[in-house]
């Protein structure tokens, strides 16, 4: 449910090929369509939706309600980017990374774009409600409304705080998860979140950073664009350390097993983190990609080690709410 501007991997900084001549028009549309719902991102985001289904169920679910989540997930994720693409239109064609996108390169008519984004968040919706709870497509839909008009359509475009506040829609996959489960959301649940809300600023500012001069050329206010290299690693710092408290809030939640794999995982992020920083301070080149491509690993390494430490259901070192 995030773009690489709130969570996600920018396609991972890679944009997406232009079809081969030899490719049939059939398969071209339908890479087409699936290039617009970033499948990347979605990749991401079910990683993170993987780990509260096992956290809330303190065992391996029923191997049905984690299928029908990772869908519906999907779907909704789908939508979210799809119509991110039609938002951004504009914007993709001007940037170099993006400038490939189906949308910027017409490869997709704009109002079929749009009818396929929306067909999508109602079918991601109406699966949930029938596969899981009401709770979860409830909140599959608030994700994809949040992200669209709240992110893309009011913060991209205006304020540099943009990530942070967009980045909400990225962390509703850990709450939707934890909801299909059980009806509603405990705090380990919002735990996550906050680990996945204060990652969002380092890994997009990281990126932004490398891509500065796009992002200028679009008029997207991302902090790097309208703020010093020392105003932005400065943050990057403050952003990891409550990303990594937030992670040790879990602790009581999980057995050992997390901790153990959390807490090194975390001094390395910061390590990083700090890296940059003193980069940016004795004026060396910042060599941002590096962050970058560490965020991806740590969360996906947090990820699997709280489904890891559910799935095997060692005691927990504290209370569980």
């Amino acid at each position: 449910m995030a773009d690489a501007d709130p969570v996600g991997a920018e396609d991972r900084a890679v944009a997406p090929r232009r079809p081969d001549r030899n490719t049939s028009p059939l398969r071209a549309t339908v890479s087409a369509y699936l290039a617009l719902t970033k499948p990347r991102i979605i990749e991401l985001l079910l990683i993170t939706t993987v780990p509260a289904l096992f956290a809330a169920q303190r065992a391996v679910p029923p191997l049905w309600t984690v299928l029908a989540t990772l869908v519906g997930g999907a779907l909704a994720a789908g939508s979210a980017n799809a119509l991110n693409c039609v938002v951004d239109a504009d914007i993709d064609a001007v940037m170099r990374r993006t400038r490939t996108r189906p949308l910027a390169r017409h490869a997709v008519p704009t109002r079929s774009a749009l009818v396929f984004g929306v067909v999508l968040g109602l079918l991601s919706a109406l699966f949930l409600w029938a596969t899981t709870t009401w709770q979860a497509a409830v909140l599959a839909v608030v994700a994809i409304l949040f992200y669209v008009f709240v992110y893309s359509l009011w913060l991209k475009r205006r304020t540099r705080q943009n990530i942070v506040w967009g980045g909400l829609a990225g962390c509703m996959p850990v709450v939707i998860g934890w909801s299909a489960v059980t009806g509603d959301i405990g705090w380990p649940a919002w735990a996550f979140f906050g680990v996945i809300f204060f990652w969002t600023p380092p890994h997009t500012w990281a990126l932004a950073m490398r891509y500065r001069e796009d992002y200028a050329a679009a008029g997207v206010p991302m902090l790097p664009v309208v703020a010093t290299e020392r105003v932005v690693v400065r943050q990057i710092v403050l952003y990891s350390w409550a990303m990594v408290a937030c992670s040790l809030v879990l602790v009581p939640a999980s057995s050992w097993l997390y901790a153990a794999v959390a807490a090194p995982a975390g001094l390395a992020f910061l390590a990083c983190a700090h890296v940059l920083h003193v980069r940016v301070l004795r004026g060396r080149p910042a060599q941002p990609m590096t962050l970058f491509h560490l965020s991806n690993l740590y969360l996906t390494v947090v990820s699997v080690a709280w489904a890891v430490d559910a799935a095997i259901g060692l005691p927990v070192i504290g209370l569980r709410g």
